[in-house]
């Protein structure tokens, strides 16, 4: 986990943030910079995060970052609109949609090479729940975050639909050695 842990007033801050990005793009309006420098120091720190939208549960958008290139606030910020508006999986929320939305963060540990020698191993060295995944083979790179597990608990199965997410054979993973990242999250929503 990233040390130390948001306290609930910056967790507050940060939905507040993400919640404001997004009803303003969705509706049109030119969306404020957020001022860091008035913020903690942990939302004024680089930091990586995953924005996602959810209506009663089911995904209606998720975007992120993998590694830190702006302050948390801004990351969350701009993760909010393109979760809103830009993953490529679905239609961009509309406006009567937005009372319906529930927005949950997860900001991101740095990924960690995860070393293994075979499809076994690696299948054990994964822990269900606690780590994201991140494959990459070549140029192409997938991530699931912890929270897919609960979806998706058996680990040959995980890797299974990552891989098809990657745009590669769901079985690629037991053929090839690829790249194998994990990473740990800190998730919170409104």
């Amino acid at each position: 986990m990233p040390e130390p842990n948001l306290s609930d007033e910056e967790r507050k801050i940060l939905l507040q943030i993400a919640r404001q990005s997004l009803e303003g793009a969705v509706r049109g309006r030119s969306i404020s910079p957020v001022e860091v420098q008035k913020l903690s120091m942990p939302l004024q720190q680089q930091g990586a995060s995953f924005v996602t939208l959810t209506i009663r549960g089911m995904l209606r958008g998720c975007v992120g970052t993998l590694e830190p290139y702006q302050s948390l606030a801004d990351d969350v910020r701009e993760h909010a609109v393109a979760s809103g508006l830009q993953d490529y999986r679905f239609s961009p929320v509309r406006a009567e949609e937005l009372s319906q939305i529930e927005i949950e963060i997860s900001r991101l540990t740095l990924p960690q090479p995860l070393m293994y020698t075979t499809p076994e191993t690696l299948v054990e060295m994964l822990r269900p729940g606690i780590d994201g995944v991140v494959l990459r083979d070549g140029m192409r790179r997938a991530t699931f975050l912890p929270q897919v597990w609960e979806k998706l608990p058996d680990p040959a199965e995980f890797l299974e639909h990552l891989c098809a997410k990657m745009g590669a054979d769901p079985g690629l993973w037991r053929r090839k050695k690829l790249d194998v990242f994990v990473y740990q999250v800190e998730e919170f929503h409104e």
